[in-house]
């Protein structure tokens, strides 16, 4: 009894084996039909984004040139001013009282020399001694001149057109020789710098020929594009070794003072590219962190191909290594090996990317 139900779940697998086999001799010698397409060679372009950092084309740092009491704050932060606009103005009763000492010394000194002068006319003195009194009167000319100096730095005018800063002293502070006041901007123009890596560089330089290449866009804080173009205006000298990157500066004009010292924002540079070959990405597939397609050959033999994405577009890459007369498998990539034979079904690059655009909707 027990050798007749072995024998009968022997049969029982052999059947299944048998039908399973027929199967797989079935489904081994269907050809199965998918679709293909082409490269397309075409120019076009790639906008390639940097953060970067916004600085006036002119910055500087309002310190005090003398000590003494702060007595006046014409200005308030923010403000734009003109230059030679007063700014502060110092306490400037000690340097008030040295000028005038200093030109009582001027005036007695004065006298003095026109008295030797009268002397030297009449030989009663020596030329030697004229020379003397002369240089006593230099002196305190070179001393009135010094006096004035210091008067003047009491008062603190703007250098140059710009908004003024946020104060760093109080109406009535001591001020330091050299205390910051306040800063200064210019920001009728923007210095906007940014990092670019060695192989963008390399293809920013090689294509910089072109007058467009040097054209960039700045996309402000808030994802809006500024109203404003700018312009490629200098290169680093050298390369950071610990970045691999090289600092670029680009200058905008700034005509409604909209933007700020210190804003950030992302620099878009427009790189043209000429006669790439455009694939869909659907066409790719990934072994290792490299990219390959299917090439279809003449006769439906699957062959994978590695090919280099030099540019990616929504569905599409840009790629080296194929050519507009390969075929290239479409969709059910993960359906077949290399070395399968298909059906090819050939779809013209514009019908596939029509297809590519429903896929996306």
């Amino acid at each position: 009894m027990k050798n007749r139900k072995w024998t009968y779940w022997v049969l029982i697998a052999l059947l299944f084996n048998l039908a399973a086999c027929e199967k797989h001799k079935k489904h081994h010698g269907e050809v199965v039909q998918l679709p293909v397409t082409s490269p397309l060679r075409k120019d076009t372009s790639i906008v390639r984004e940097y953060v970067c950092q916004i600085h006036a084309i002119q910055h500087i740092e309002v310190r005090a040139l003398e000590e003494g009491y702060l007595q006046n704050i014409y200005v308030d932060e923010g403000m734009p001013v003109k230059k030679g606009q007063l700014l502060f103005q110092i306490l400037p009763i000690v340097y008030q009282a040295e000028l005038q000492k200093a030109q009582a010394e001027v005036y007695y000194a004065q006298v003095e020399y026109d008295n030797a002068k009268a002397l030297a006319d009449s030989n009663i003195i020596s030329p030697a001694q004229l020379a003397l009194v002369y240089a006593k009167l230099k002196k305190a000319q070179a001393e009135l001149a010094l006096a004035q100096s210091h008067l003047s730095f009491t008062k603190i005018t703007a250098p140059f057109d710009g908004l003024v800063g946020r104060f760093h002293v109080r109406l009535g502070s001591l001020l330091e020789e050299g205390e910051l006041l306040t800063t200064l901007s210019d920001v009728s123009q923007l210095w906007v710098y940014f990092n670019m890596p060695e192989p963008e560089y390399l293809d920013y330089m090689q294509g910089a020929n072109n007058a467009n290449t040097r054209e960039v866009q700045l996309r402000m804080a808030n994802g809006q594009i500024f109203d404003q173009k700018g312009k490629i205006t200098a290169i680093e000298s050298e390369f950071d070794n610990k970045t691999g990157t090289v600092a670029f500066r680009a200058t905008f004009p700034n005509p409604k003072n909209l933007l700020r010292h210190g804003e950030t924002g992302n620099i878009l540079i427009t790189i043209p590219l000429r006669g790439v070959h455009l694939i869909p990405q659907k066409c790719t597939f990934e072994v290792m962190d490299k990219k390959y397609v299917y090439l279809v050959e003449k006769d439906g033999t699957l062959k994978a191909h590695p090919v280099k994405v030099v540019a990616e577009f929504p569905h599409l890459y840009a790629v080296e290594g194929v050519s507009e007369k390969d075929r290239l498998l479409f969709d059910g990539l993960n359906k077949v090996r290399e070395g399968e034979k298909i059906k090819a079904a050939y779809l013209p690059p514009a019908e596939a990317w029509k297809q590519l655009e429903l896929y996306a909707e």
